[in-house]
């Protein structure tokens, strides 16, 4: 297994409870893949560069976790259908 993080950026019109949720499932996500999530961060809402799908903020969600590298894609294919992430990046972490 590898060390990856995972930063997402979630629409700003979901509430505090609808985050936790989407936290929660793709913790599930990495769990079901045989991984660990070490540690996860709520950085709140910060100001985009530029708009995404018209917003020009979004709320910051930082996720360590250990995962073999062949469920990766399907992770990051099950994040990337969600409606609520407007963008996110998964990179692997050097020792």
């Amino acid at each position: 297994m590898r060390d990856y993080e995972l930063v997402a950026m979630i629409n700003p019109e979901v509430d505090e409870e609808g985050v936790s949720k989407i936290i929660d499932k793709v913790t599930q996500s990495i769990s079901s893949r045989g991984g660990t999530v070490e540690e996860t961060k709520q950085w709140g809402k910060r100001k985009l560069a530029y708009p995404i799908e018209k917003f020009r903020e979004a709320d910051y969600v930082l996720t360590r976790f250990k995962l073999g590298p062949e469920s990766v894609r399907e992770l990051e294919a099950e994040v990337g259908a969600s409606r609520d992430i407007l963008r996110y990046l998964v990179v692997k972490v050097d020792d």
